[in-house]
C-alpha cells in the first residue's frame, strides 16, 4: 500500500491523537486501507470492453473546485479592507459549499457500518475506529477546500499580505473541522432517538432540513450588513452569534484593522473555541456515536401497501407496456429503499424547495408584494427544475449494482422500457411533489392566473428530464454502477443541463408575451415530448442489441 502523502503530514499530529487516547498506529493503517480502496475501481463487467480508469475519481475532479473559487471568492478580495463585510461574504460562500458538499456526498461515509463486521471483530477500541472514520472525512474535505480556495489564497498575498492569507488559512481549517462535527452532531442526535426504518427515513429527512438551513444562513448573512450609497455599515445583533460566518470574518477585522469591541472579541473567540470544543465534544461522544450506528442494520416492516397501490396506479396511467409498468415499479421502489441515493438526491431537493423562495424573498425587499404578484416572478419556479439535470444522471448508481446480471438474463422484449420506466419514475418520486408544493404556494401568491404557466412549467420539467438523459451515458443501466465512480459525472454535462433550464425560462418568457401564446407553447410542447419520447426510447429493442 502507498504511503501517502496525507498520512506523512497526519505523522506530525501523532501526538495529539496519543492524548486523545486513540491508537494511532492503528488508525493510521485503517486510513492507509481506505485511502488505497478509495483509489481502486472494479470494472464494469457489463459495459463490455468499457473499462473504467484506476484511480481516486475524487481528486481527478477537484480542478473544478478550484474554477469554482477562482470564480467565487477571489472577487471579493479586492472589496477594500472592510474585512467583516467582505469575508462574511466570502466565509458564507465558503460554507455554503463545504457544507453543501458534507450533506450530499460525504453523509453516507460518516454513516458507514459496511466495515463493521470486519473492524469490530479486532481488538480496536470504538474510539479509534470513530476517529479513523471522522479523519477519513477530514483529508478529503481539507482537499476539497484546499482545491476551492488555492487560488483566492495565493491571490489574497499579493493583495493583502502574507498575514492575511496565514490566517485565512488558519479559518478555512478551523471551518473545515466545524462543518464536519456539527453534520456528526446532528446525525448522532438523530440516531439517538431513532431505529429501524424510521431512522432511515429520519436521516433522508434531516438532508432537506440541512440544505434548507444552509440556504436560509446564506441568506441571514447578507442581510447583516447595510449598504447605503456604497457606504457599508455593521450594526451587532444578539442574533449574530449563530452565524458563523460571522465568526471567521471578526478575526481579520481584530487583527487587521485592531478592531477590539466586545462582538468582534467574542466572535474571535468562538471561531477558536468552536471546532476545538466541539472536537472535543465529538471525542467523547464517539462510543455512543459507533453504538447507535448499528440502529441502520435494524429493519422494522412498514407498511407499503398503500404505497404499492400508488405506484400501481401511476404505472398503469403513465406506462404503455406491462414490461415498462413492471420497470416503473422496480425503480420507484430502488429509489424509496436506496439510502445512498437518497443521501445524494434528497439534498437536492431541499435546494428545489428553498431556491424559488429565495429570490421572491429579495425580490419583496425592493418592491410591494402587490406588485411582485401581479409580475412575472413566479417564472423563479424554474429553479427547482435545476434539480433534474443533477438527479437523471444519479441514477444508474446504486449500493447493490453487482446485481446489474438481471438485466442480461431477464427475458426483456425492449431495453427502453428500463430506462423510460426508471424516468417516469424519477418523475413522479422525486420532482412531482416539489412541483404540487411549489404550484399550491405559487397559486396562493400570484393567484390562479399562472396555470397555465405551471402547466408549461411541468412539460418543460418532462423535457428537460429527457434531454437530461441525452446529455449523459445512455448506455448504463438504471442503478448499475457503483457510487464509487459518482465523482466521474461531467461537470460540464450537468451545467449544460442547467443552462437548458435557462433556455426554457427565457422561452416561456417570449410566449408569454404573444395573444394565446402560452396555450400555444403548451401544443408545441407536448407534441415535442410525444415525438422526442418515442424516438429517444423506440419499441422492439432487445437488451444486447445495438440501435
Amino acid at each position: 500500500m502507498d504511503d501517502f502523502t496525507s498520512l506523512r503530514v497526519l505523522d506530525r499530529f501523532k501526538w495529539l491523537f496519543q492524548k486523545l487516547h486513540i491508537d494511532y498506529a492503528v488508525m493510521r493503517k485503517i486510513l492507509q486501507l481506505k485511502l488505497t480502496m478509495d483509489g481502486r475501481r472494479m470494472p464494469t463487467v457489463f459495459n463490455g470492453s468499457r473499462v473504467k480508469k484506476e484511480g481516486n475519481q475524487f481528486k481527478k475532479s477537484l480542478w473544478m473546485y478550484g474554477f469554482y473559487g477562482l470564480l467565487l471568492l477571489t472577487p471579493f478580495l479586492f472589496l477594500g479592507d472592510q474585512y467583516i463585510f467582505f469575508m462574511s461574504i466570502l466565509f458564507s460562500v465558503l460554507m455554503f459549499i463545504v457544507m453543501t458538499s458534507m450533506v450530499s456526498d460525504f453523509s453516507a461515509v460518516l454513516l458507514d457500518i459496511r466495515d463493521k463486521s470486519i473492524l469490530h471483530s479486532k481488538p480496536i477500541s470504538p474510539r479509534t475506529l470513530n476517529a479513523a472514520k471522522l479523519v477519513h472525512i477530514l483529508i478529503y474535505m481539507f482537499m476539497l477546500t484546499g482545491s476551492f480556495v488555492v487560488i483566492p489564497l495565493i491571490v489574497s498575498i499579493f493583495k493583502h499580505g502574507i498575514v492575511f492569507a496565514v490566517l485565512f488559512l488558519f479559518d478555512i481549517i478551523l471551518i473545515s473541522c466545524l462543518v464536519v462535527v456539527l453534520t456528526a452532531f446532528v446525525y448522532l442526535f438523530i440516531l439517538r432517538f431513532f431505529s429501524g426504518e424510521k431512522l432511515k427515513d429520519m436521516i433522508n429527512y434531516v438532508q432537506i432540513i440541512l440544505s434548507v438551513a444552509i440556504m436560509v444562513s446564506y441568506q441571514l448573512v447578507a442581510r447583516v450588513f447595510e449598504i447605503v450609497n456604497f457606504d457599508i455599515s455593521y450594526t451587532f445583533t444578539w442574533w449574530h452569534f449563530f452565524l458563523p460566518p460571522l465568526w471567521y470574518s471578526a478575526t481579520f477585522e481584530l487583527m487587521l484593522n485592531n478592531n477590539f469591541s466586545i462582538p468582534i472579541i467574542i466572535f474571535t473567540g468562538l471561531a477558536i473555541l468552536g471546532p476545538i470544543l466541539s472536537i472535543l465534544l465529538y471525542i467523547r461522544l464517539m462510543p455512543a456515536f459507533e453504538r447507535n450506528l448499528a440502529k441502520l442494520l435494524s429493519d422494522s416492516k412498514r407498511n407499503r401497501k398503500k404505497s404499492l397501490g400508488l405506484n400501481r396506479f401511476w404505472a398503469k396511467v403513465l406506462c404503455r407496456t406491462k414490461e415498462e409498468q413492471t420497470f416503473y415499479l422496480f425503480a420507484s421502489l430502488m429509489m424509496k429503499q436506496e439510502r445512498e441515493l437518497k443521501l445524494k438526491v434528497y439534498p437536492q431537493i431541499g435546494f428545489a424547495l428553498i431556491f424559488p423562495f429565495v429570490f421572491i424573498y429579495n425580490n419583496i425587499r425592493s418592491s410591494s408584494f402587490e406588485e411582485m404578484s401581479n409580475g412575472n416572478m413566479f417564472l423563479v419556479i424554474y429553479f427547482s427544475l435545476a434539480m433534474l439535470p443533477t438527479i437523471v444522471p444519479m441514477l444508474k448508481f446504486s449500493g447493490t449494482y453487482k446485481a446489474q446480471w438481471i438485466y442480461g438474463v431477464a427475458p426483456i422484449q425492449n431495453k427502453f422500457s428500463i430506462y423510460s420506466g426508471t424516468l417516469k419514475a424519477c418523475l413522479i418520486q422525486y420532482f412531482i411533489p416539489v412541483y404540487l408544493v411549489l404550484s399550491i404556494l405559487f397559486i396562493l401568491i400570484f393567484s390562479i392566473r399562472i396555470l397555465d404557466d405551471l402547466i408549461v412549467v411541468l412539460l418543460a420539467a418532462i423535457a428537460i428530464t429527457l434531454i437530461s438523459y441525452r446529455l449523459f451515458d445512455a448506455e448504463d443501466y438504471p442503478f448499475s454502477q457503483s457510487h464509487e465512480f459518482m465523482q466521474e459525472m461531467s461537470t460540464f454535462k450537468v451545467l449544460a443541463g442547467v443552462l437548458v433550464v435557462g433556455v426554457f425560462v427565457l422561452v416561456h418568457f417570449i410566449f408569454a408575451k404573444i395573444p394565446f401564446g402560452l396555450l400555444i407553447y403548451i401544443v408545441l410542447l407536448a407534441v415535442g415530448i410525444l415525438i422526442g419520447w418515442n424516438k429517444v426510447f423506440p419499441s422492439g429493442t432487445k437488451v444486447g442489441s445495438t440501435s
